[in-house]
């Protein structure tokens, strides 16, 4: 089986309605979800979250850890719960294949190397500001639409996603620089976009200005 063979068939996985329903769910948690908790939030048994995520596990696409979601320690603690999270690495195929990667990888070099920074936040910053979904009143749909997968923590928005994780890797100074001048230029006026990595997720955090 070629790559490409493999990454349709891990894709086909969420060909199901209930499989992306909880893919998305853990996804875009924080922690750890638990299967009782999983099946609660798409409404359907735990019987049935179990199946599905367990599938999604062997395709990749989460992974498993065993704890007591009691906090309970010793004897008649019971038994450790199976609790997933999202899967490191990223899945994306195309029809008919096109390498996007490999040339965003070549321009940001270029940009980077020719010390390009700041034109390339000033642009970043004008396209946000430009995009229709600028000053939107609900920021957090916004965000969730851009794949950032926004979350609360206290009063600070926190993004579980990269976006730009493959490159951001490879150049993080110029691409967490172009995506918190990004964000500036989308967030409306009573938000606070800064630098404040969360782990594992987005080097952008979010708060509401005080006077708001």
């Amino acid at each position: 089986m070629t790559a490409e063979d493999s990454t349709f068939a891990v894709l086909g996985v969420l060909g199901d309605d209930v499989r992306r329903r909880l893919y998305r769910h853990v996804a875009a948690a924080p922690g750890e979800v638990g299967r009782d908790a999983a099946a609660e939030a798409v409404g359907i048994s735990r019987s049935l979250a179990a199946f599905h995520l367990d599938k999604l596990v062997e395709a990749g696409l989460l992974t498993v850890s065993f704890r007591r979601l009691s906090g309970r320690t010793g004897p008649g603690a019971g038994r450790p719960a199976k609790v997933y999270r999202r899967a490191e690495g990223e899945h994306a195929v195309s029809v008919p294949p096109r390498s996007y990667d490999a040339v965003g990888r070549l321009l940001a070099e270029v940009v980077e190397n020719a010390g390009l920074d700041r034109e390339l936040q000033a642009a970043a910053k004008a396209a946000g500001a430009a995009h229709p979904d600028a000053a939107a009143d609900d920021l957090i749909e916004v965000l969730r639409a851009r794949g950032y997968q926004p979350f609360w923590d206290g009063e600070t928005l926190r993004l579980h996603n990269c976006p730009f994780r493959a490159l951001a890797e490879d150049f993080p100074a110029l691409v967490c620089g172009m995506n918190l001048a990004l964000l500036e230029g989308l967030a409306p006026e009573q938000w606070s976009p800064t630098m404040d990595p969360c782990p594992g997720g987005c080097c952008v955090a979010l708060s509401k200005n005080k006077n708001h």
